[in-house]
């Protein structure tokens, strides 16, 4: 089983990232069977972001991450969408040229962000495209993402079958989307998805009294100390309750309940277990962040390899229109 997954470097990777895309996706890579693709998205970064400087830096954060949570280089392809670009955006043109416009006017992506967002460029409205190319280049057959990007690989799906019925014969894998529930239930500090572009994330990497800062920020509602609070609807308990023991998550919901017990003793409960959750993932996070040609090395090797994959995938798309 060939998966694949990417993350873009619009800015360093936060709690979100870690339990909905990176620390599931170094789980599905250590299974016996499964060959992963785990890739820094930083073309898709450029519809956000222009700056090359923070892009750069943003990417050597991701990598850091991914190998702070475990990534074992050896046994999976660890790369940057960059550094394969001119088989990416080949791809992206091949696909462009047989996608109908209405499909990607109506990607409720687009839609949601055209309407937040000042800068509605043309990269934002073929970034579905795009995605396809990162999928279809490497033969991927399962693609772990969340419910708002299922629409996406129902795209990728429907582009691979227009061109495998061009060529007439299997020129791409079709792949599979895998939908976790966990990846959707991970809220920010105002209760919506925790999102770089909302600026309502926690960075679990921060040195520890900014992180404390940043947990003290959740929203939470008027309800007196003193007086019993409703732990599913308060932002604090539903990301305490990822991250801490059972055990530790029941006892703090008879806390709630039982009355006595502030969201501020929640937020400090939530910040100490965020310490133990993470120990070994920020220390190693700092060690490779003051090693960044470690992580350079473990990247250039990944291209590599990945590269005569992405080689044989165009050659096989060139021939059915004769380049």
């Amino acid at each position: 089983m060939r998966i694949l997954t990417g993350i873009q470097s619009s800015g360093r990777p936060h709690l979100g990232n870690i339990l909905g895309a990176i620390l599931p996706a170094v789980e599905l890579s250590k299974k016996s069977g499964n060959e992963s693709f785990l890739f820094i998205a930083d073309l898709h970064t450029l519809t956000s972001l222009k700056d090359g400087a923070s892009i750069r830096a943003n990417t050597l954060s991701i990598a850091a991450a991914w190998l702070a949570c475990g990534l074992d280089t050896q046994h999976t392809y660890f790369y940057r969408q960059s550094k394969l670009a001119p088989y990416h955006t080949e791809l992206l043109w091949y696909l462009s040229c047989v996608t109908p416009f209405p499909m990607l006017a109506n990607a409720h992506s687009f839609k949601d962000k055209s309407n937040k967002l000042a800068d509605v460029n043309a990269g934002l409205f073929t970034y579905p495209v795009l995605q396809a190319a990162d999928i279809l280049l490497y033969d991927a057959n399962l693609i772990p993402v969340g419910k708002d990007q299922r629409q996406h690989i129902e795209m990728t799906r429907d582009m691979a079958g227009v061109i495998n019925r061009l060529a007439q014969k299997d020129i791409f894998v079709i792949p599979e989307a895998e939908i976790s529930e966990h990846v959707m239930t991970i809220p920010g500090i105002d209760g919506q998805k925790m999102s770089k572009s909302l600026n309502n994330y926690i960075d679990v990497f921060l040195p520890e009294k900014d992180l404390l800062k940043q947990i003290k920020k959740i929203v939470t509602d008027a309800t007196p100390l003193e007086d019993p609070k409703n732990p599913d609807e308060d932002i604090t308990f539903k990301l305490y309750q990822l991250i801490a023991s059972p055990e530790d998550v029941s006892q703090m919901r008879v806390n709630y309940l039982q009355g006595g017990y502030g969201y501020g003793h929640a937020k400090q409960a939530l910040y100490e277990a965020m310490l133990v959750y993470f120990k070994e993932a920020r220390e190693k996070f700092d060690y490779y962040m003051a090693n960044p040609k470690e992580i350079e090395a473990k990247l250039e090797e990944g291209e590599a390899r990945v590269k005569p994959i992405a080689e044989a995938t165009i050659q096989r798309v060139r021939e059915i229109f004769q380049f």
